[in-house]
């Protein structure tokens, strides 16, 4: 058993679950920033109320399962964001802050204080996850001793940018299609003329970040053609991007958010099976990359943590299943609701 492939397949499982689960609540809280009526910014945030807390234990246990399994990567990827990571931690507080402390205070002043910290807090997180993935396919400048020799400007170039603009507009669309499934009425019109509106933005900002990966990243294209797990991360991204339009004409709501739940999941495949074995490559050098093999832990450690896994996921599974199957229906505002 190749423990070490068994442990980037299941980081990319724990991170596409995040993606998928708080990428509608991120979605959600940069349409907040363009909602105007009160009712439909308490229909907002009580569309994700119930869920959002457990949807970012998968960005945790994603972020557990690195340092346990590859601790170089951890240490390296860390290290050479933190400036970017305290601001990434800085907005999420301030979201999570902004739904309880939003209705403390009658007053309009008040709550419009929280509204931008719930949406800024919803925006930059969105913003930044695809920018540091567009570092970390571009290659991130490590020396020949794994250390990060670049700069927190250096991070803000172009292409990890524009895969920054990619991930908000498609967790953006994602949000969308779930506030379709949870309101009613006008905000449910609103919400799906949105999403119809940024679906051909996402798919224009995916061919021309196609384009930008083949012209700054060349070494993600010289075997992934080759590789059937990235023909089939490739025909699920394919299969979801082009039925979201479908459903949506259709009146499909929870189809339409499957297609998008599975165009991002197909995403994230295709990007991983193209790095295999690289999961921080290296700028500098492509032979500095830290990978699946010259940055683990060691098969002990990698065993011990993958029974672990095996008794922690399924746990994880069955609390969002259940949590999401008690909170499913259109969103109900009661006294007690945010």
């Amino acid at each position: 058993m190749d423990l070490n492939l068994t442990w980037v397949l299941l980081f990319g499982v724990l991170i596409a679950g995040y993606a998928i689960l708080d990428g509608f609540d991120l979605g959600v809280g940069v349409l907040h920033l363009f909602t105007k009526d009160e009712k439909e910014k308490r229909m907002n945030i009580n569309a994700i109320g119930p869920v959002w807390d457990g949807n970012e234990v998968w960005l945790l246990t994603g972020g557990g399962a690195l340092f346990a399994a590859f601790p170089p990567v951890y240490a390296t990827a860390f290290s050479g964001f933190y400036l970017a990571l305290m601001l990434l931690l800085a907005a999420l507080i301030a979201r999570a802050v902004s739904m309880e402390f939003r209705g403390k205070v009658d007053s309009p002043k008040w709550r419009n204080i929280w509204d931008w910290a719930f949406g800024l807090g919803s925006f930059l997180p969105a913003l930044l996850f695809g920018v540091a993935v567009g570092n970390v396919l571009r290659g991130v400048p490590i020396d020949a001793s794994g250390e990060f020799v670049g700069t927190f400007l250096g991070l803000l170039n172009p292409y990890a940018l524009l895969i920054g603009v990619l991930s908000l507009v498609m967790f953006t669309m994602h949000g969308a299609l779930y506030l379709v499934m949870k309101t009613e009425g006008e905000q449910q019109m609103r919400a799906q003329a949105t999403a119809a509106k940024l679906w051909p933005i996402f798919v224009v900002l995916y061919v021309l970040a196609t384009v930008a990966s083949y012209l700054v990243a060349p070494y993600l294209f010289e075997s992934a053609f080759l590789r059937v797990p990235f023909w089939v991360c490739a025909v699920i991204a394919f299969l979801g991007i082009a039925y979201v339009p479908i459903a949506m004409r259709q009146d499909k709501a929870f189809p339409a958010f499957i297609a998008s739940s599975s165009a991002i999941a197909g995403l994230i495949g295709v990007a991983l099976t193209s790095m295999f074995p690289k999961l921080l490559p290296s700028s500098v050098d492509l032979a500095y990359s830290l990978t699946a093999y010259n940055a683990s832990s060691t098969p002990p450690t990698l065993t011990a943590m993958l029974i672990i896994a095996l008794i922690g996921m399924p746990l994880v599974i069955v609390y969002t299943f259940v949590i999401y199957r008690v909170f499913k229906g259109k969103v109900v505002l009661t006294p007690d609701s945010y």
